[in-house]
């Protein structure tokens, strides 16, 4: 491709700076508490809903190196007896949940193996914790399963296994083609691990292949993210997804900030990131494929779906597994102990492993799922108005009018559309629908 980037926009106050302003959830993280943790029990002893989805999501927390942007709950200094513990305690905890009544006779719509790195794990390991899994709950309906997997940890046998195992979409976190950059942002794999790991998994024939793109990384340029879409461009995944740097408060990169008292991160602005990631969608148009949400293209929409995103968005109830993992029963958000020590005590003990929950109420469970789709890039009010009895045309005027005005979005009463402008920064567009207590919380 030899399409030039669109000029800059005038130099504007959007430096990065330190915080969480990606949007995965509501209520924010923050306002989970211990305090609510017993309304989980109280789910877990009615009977199972009968059309309500669940999916089931297992955190592998291990990793061959912390990337220096990274925020999620990793360790790198695991030996293999720590980690076959922890294997069987995520197993042990599966059982438990399993057996309550709220569960009982379900079968998941969609798996999700996530990181850390879950291709850290050895053959026979994740052969056994899948078993475990299929045993405890059939995956007769399971609609996909995703594997998040580091390049350089993937090797023919395994590849051959995880497809054994019944991955329907394999993720890779790629993030950038450049081994310079690669290694400067503290990531552990290398441009000829990606090419090998991604032509193999090709030819093995994943049914879904995502790769991972971070617009905005340490010592990124411009001509450097041209190329990276050119060869991301070469490779044809099925999906691409992408993210804008963020500098959260637990990241190696936040820390060496504090240590020399800057306020602004050594990573690309907003506007810049913005522009970029508005490049990548235009050339990957170009080439046929579609955009899907404020972070991926894929080539069909009709064909390449992402079924634990849409159940996650949706409202769908998902079984958290693992040291830190998050998760959705019955209207109450749980997030399990972050510590591995204590959360491997707790599930060898046969007790919960939870740190924190969050009893949702209608008008939360409303606004949680209104947001979330509108990351998608659309909204029907009817679908609102059915499942919530709420006109969300009048409940969010103010908000959706200021949209409007900024050129972000477009109103009829089929259809909220989000326009390409609103999907770039749309992060930092959800923050005024949520209720005033809970705007404007970055922390995790």
């Amino acid at each position: 491709m030899t399409t030039d980037l669109p000029a800059a926009p005038p130099p504007a106050d959007d430096a990065t700076e330190a915080g969480n302003y990606f949007v995965s959830n509501y209520p924010p993280f923050s306002f989970w508490q211990p305090e609510q943790i017993p309304a989980i029990a109280q789910v877990l002893d009615q009977p199972a809903p009968a059309d309500l989805p669940v999916g089931v999501y297992f955190h592998i927390p291990f990793c061959r190196k912390r990337c220096h942007f990274c925020y999620f709950r990793v360790y790198t200094d695991k030996g293999p007896d720590e980690i076959r513990r922890y294997v069987r305690a995520g197993m042990k905890e599966f059982g438990l949940y399993a057996k309550r009544n709220y569960l009982q006779g379900r079968k998941p719509k969609f798996v999700y193996f996530g990181g850390g790195t879950p291709s850290y794990l050895s053959v026979l390991q994740l052969e056994e914790l899948t078993q475990h899994l299929k045993d405890g709950m059939s995956w007769d309906e399971v609609e996909e399963v995703t594997f998040e997997a580091e390049p350089g940890t993937l090797t023919e046998k395994k590849l051959d296994a995880i497809r054994a195992m019944g991955v329907t979409r394999l993720s890779l976190g790629i993030e950038n083609f450049d081994d310079h950059i690669l290694d400067i942002n503290g990531r552990a794999h290398r441009s000829a691990e990606v090419f090998r790991a991604y032509g193999y998994a090709r030819n093995i024939g994943f049914p879904q292949i995502n790769i991972d793109l971070i617009a905005g990384m340490i010592e990124e340029t411009e001509d450097n993210w041209k190329r990276c879409v050119e060869k991301a461009l070469e490779l044809q995944p099925d999906c691409l997804t992408i993210y804008q740097m963020e500098v959260p408060y637990n990241t190696g990169i936040y820390k060496t900030m504090q240590a020399e008292g800057k306020l602004v991160a050594p990573v690309a602005n907003w506007p810049t990131k913005r522009r970029w990631v508005d490049y990548a969608f235009s050339q990957f148009e170009a080439a046929g494929y579609e955009v899907s949400s404020a972070y991926t293209i894929v080539k069909k929409k009709e064909t390449t779906k992402f079924v634990y995103r849409d159940g996650l968005f949706g409202g769908a109830d998902l079984l958290p597994l693992g040291v830190a993992s998050f998760g959705h029963l019955g209207g109450i958000h749980i997030q399990n102990n972050a510590d591995i020590a204590a959360y491997c005590d707790a599930i060898e003990k046969g007790e919960h492993a939870v740190f924190r929950a969050y009893a949702t109420d209608p008008e939360e469970r409303l606004i949680r799922e209104f947001i979330l789709q509108l990351k998608l890039g659309s909204a029907s009010p009817a679908h609102y108005q059915k499942k919530f009895g709420v006109n969300v045309l009048e409940k969010f005027a103010p908000q959706l009018a200021s949209m409007v005005s900024e050129g972000f979005a477009s109103i009829s009463p089929e259809v909220i559309t989000i326009h390409r402008a609103g999907l770039l920064q749309i992060d930092r567009l959800l923050h005024p629908f949520f209720l005033p207590h809970h705007r404007f919380a970055r922390y995790t």
